[in-house]
């Protein structure tokens, strides 16, 4: 039986919350040709789509992928991967599990942030291009797909409601970081099977997910 664990990129696999509002506000910044800082975001503006944040700052019209490369590029010069990123999938794939990343980044811009170390260690990546953004579940289902793994031998990572929303749909086993983006309790409130406050001993918790234990752990919460 072949299994696989999913993961979103920003949040999850990605310290990047900083680099996704400093992005947006460059944009906006040369967009606008006004100054615009991290604290003129609206509230949420990391989880929420960006044209709906730029529209809410003033910019109608289509976004310039140009500039919004640049602006990309150069706030994420200084994010990486968490710390455990490395160790977890090193283990996973050591115990004959797939791994993959669903994520609404472009494909180039995930060249550009993960280091050839850790792409490496990733059987397929889905990206915005590929598949209808989440919450839908194609993404998901093409991961598994090209992984030839089913939605019930698999897991999907993931830090916001519509990371878990797309799990359901997909029928897949949705874990919640905590660590991420919108924090624990609203990855409960969204349906998540299992929801981490923290990464510790994260590929032992999705190696019993998925040999179908119950992992014991003391900071686990279960909707």
């Amino acid at each position: 039986m072949k299994r696989a664990v999913l993961f979103d990129l920003d949040g999850v696999l990605l310290d990047s919350h900083a680099a996704q509002l400093a992005t947006l506000a460059g944009f906006a910044t040369s967009a606008l040709d006004r100054r615009v800082t991290v604290a003129d975001l609206p509230t949420g503006a990391a989880t929420v789509p960006r044209q709906l944040v730029l529209a809410e700052l003033g910019l109608s019209g289509a976004i310039n992928d140009d500039g919004w490369d640049a602006a990309t590029a150069t706030a994420s010069l200084g994010t990486e991967v968490f710390p455990f990123v490395g160790e977890t999938l090193t283990a996973l794939r050591a115990a004959g599990v797939a791994t993959g990343i669903v994520t609404l980044r472009s494909r180039r811009r995930v060249g550009w942030l993960l280091p050839p170390d850790i792409l490496d260690l990733i059987d397929t990546i889905v990206c915005f291009e590929d598949a209808a953004p989440k919450p839908a579940p194609d993404g998901l289902l093409l991961a598994l797909r090209q992984l030839d793994v089913a939605p019930e031998d698999a897991v999907f990572v993931g830090d916001t409601e519509l990371d878990v929303h797309a799990a359901r749909a997909a029928g897949v086993r949705a874990v919640g970081a905590g660590w991420g983006f919108v924090g624990p309790d609203a990855l409960s409130q969204a349906g998540a099977d299992l929801v981490l406050p923290h990464a510790a001993a994260l590929a032992d918790v999705l190696l019993l997910l998925l040999a179908g234990a119950e992992p014991s752990h003391r900071n686990i919460k279960r909707s």
